[in-house]
């Protein structure tokens, strides 16, 4: 009888659970979709019981058909930085959580770098200054919710990233963890110590009582508890998803990199045992941390990725389907000079430009919708570009290869034009789920069901290298860059 790691992959717009068994292969999926309130502009929520009981929804859905003792281990991938803060009496939540893309602390964020303290926060915890991590968020609850500041002092809150507040529930409150992925992207803790860092729990005014434990990203931190399922079955392992991603693709040696291509882009370079800080606007974080050992990560963001393919569907109505895509892309040949920098939310980095707003540039009488759909498309690809550029001029490794999964990765022309525009073979992986393969590799480690790294696996891959000439890149790269800067800081 074969055996089965279960991986929850709690995402920004899904909950999910699916089922693996030795061979890696998924066995079961269950999925149900996440609500997003918008209370005010900029301002991005969610219900955090909604969160948990959709989990616990997907999860008896995605075992239903299987023999539950034959399940040994589950692990919990999850959207990075998104915040609840909880009552440790009730157990109840004291707001919505507040989600990673939320930018009602911009303003305190740019305060911050007004005195001068961004630097600061950088040599520490690898981050920039902004509204996406948490710690800006944990302050705004503290001190917008009635009550919030006093109970936090007298310990009787807890913070947690949503594998810390999943994990605390599905053991019924005997656990309150995290890992060293999630626990890098609170702005709280110092990358190299490995400790939640004094100083800037003193500057963001945040006790440290009511943060998690921290602890390996494979590691048995406690039991699902009976009610869930009937059975207790061991919760083994938790990461940030991206994180789990580059697992998933087995990047397990300094300089092997992955883009999700996602709602945004999120590129991931593992850098090895040590911290590699960034001059050029990147992220330094950690990948994960087994057995004690710390393997660190470089991070660049692309903000407006497949949401980009959203807004031609839904605001400008140049498509009917994201399958017309391809035939659009195809049909126009070239750009025509057409460029599109859709920086809906800001450029992410190497520019992080919260202020840019998007720009088609090139417009002339011959330009047609299947141009700007192409510009769109190739926006994504120019984008990672620039991300990769800044990781080898960092870390000084090269790229050989970069390994590719999300939803636009299924696209043939958009993994063709990366190709070209890299020089790079891209790998576009078979199994669609790495990020839950990811952290199911992590769960089984830490139970023998996998022994080691060199059991894991493989991930059968199709691959796309370049074809179009150095000189129509540079021609293509030349006019990307053009485009670019009529965006910046304007």
């Amino acid at each position: 009888m074969d055996e089965y790691i279960i991986a929850i992959d709690q995402g920004t717009t899904s909950a999910r659970a699916v089922v693996f068994n030795k061979a890696g292969q998924v066995v079961s999926v269950a999925q149900k979709e996440l609500r997003q309130i918008y209370p005010k502009k900029g301002y991005v929520e969610q219900d955090v019981e909604e969160i948990l009981q959709s989990q616990i929804e997907v999860l008896r859905e995605a075992v239903k058909d299987i023999d539950l003792s034959k399940i040994k281990a589950i692990g919990i991938a999850n959207q990075r930085e998104t915040t609840i803060i909880w009552d440790k009496k009730t157990n109840k939540p004291i707001y919505n959580a507040i989600v990673w893309q939320c930018k009602r602390t911009k303003k305190y964020c740019d305060s911050l770098k007004t005195q001068g303290l961004d630097e600061l926060i950088k040599d520490k915890t690898g981050l920039v200054v902004d509204p996406y991590f948490s710690a800006t968020k944990i302050l705004w609850i503290l001190d917008n919710v009635n009550g919030a500041r006093e109970k936090a002092n007298k310990g009787e809150l807890l913070f947690g990233t949503v594998d810390s507040f999943l994990i605390y529930n599905l053991t019924k409150e005997k656990v309150h963890v995290t890992d060293y992925s999630n626990a890098s992207r609170t702005m709280l803790l110092n990358i190299e110590t490995l400790k939640y860092d004094e100083e800037l729990l003193e500057l963001f005014n945040i006790p440290q009582s009511i943060l998690p434990k921290i602890k390996d990203s494979s590691e048995v931190y406690g039991m699902l508890d009976k009610c869930i399922l009937g059975v207790e079955i061991p919760i083994t392992a938790a990461i940030g998803d991206q994180q789990a991603a580059l697992f998933g693709q087995k990047c397990f040696e300094i300089g092997k990199a992955k883009n999700t291509y996602g709602t945004g882009c999120f590129v991931l370079m593992n850098v090895g045992d040590k911290v590699v800080k960034s001059k050029n606007g990147l992220l330094s974080t950690i990948a994960w941390r087994i057995k004690g050992k710390v393997t660190y990560a470089l991070e660049g963001s692309v903000f407006t990725a497949g949401a980009t393919v959203e807004w031609l569907k839904n605001q400008l109505k140049l498509i009917d389907s994201v399958e017309e895509i391809e035939e659009h892309c195809l049909k126009a040949q070239n750009n025509n000079g057409v460029y599109l920098v859709p920086a809906f939310s800001g450029l992410g980095a190497p520019i992080w430009d919260m202020t840019a707003q998007g720009i088609i540039v090139g417009l002339t009488l011959d330009v047609n919708k299947s141009h700007i759909i192409r510009a769109a498309i190739e926006a994504i690809a120019y984008q990672t570009k620039d991300l990769i550029n800044a990781m080898e001029v960092d870390s000084g490794i090269q790229l050989k290869q970069l390994k590719v999964d999300g939803g636009a990765s299924k696209s043939n022309f958009l993994m063709q034009f990366q190709a070209d525009l890299l020089n790079v073979p891209i790998k576009r992986a078979k199994m669609v789920e790495s990020t839950a393969l990811g952290v199911a590799f992590l769960a089984g480690l830490a139970v023998g069901f996998w022994s080691d790294l060199s059991q894991l696996g493989d991930i059968q891959s199709e691959e796309f290298n370049r074809k179009l000439t150095e000189l129509e890149v540079s021609r293509y790269c030349k006019g990307w860059e053009r485009a670019l800067e009529k965006v910046k800081n304007k």
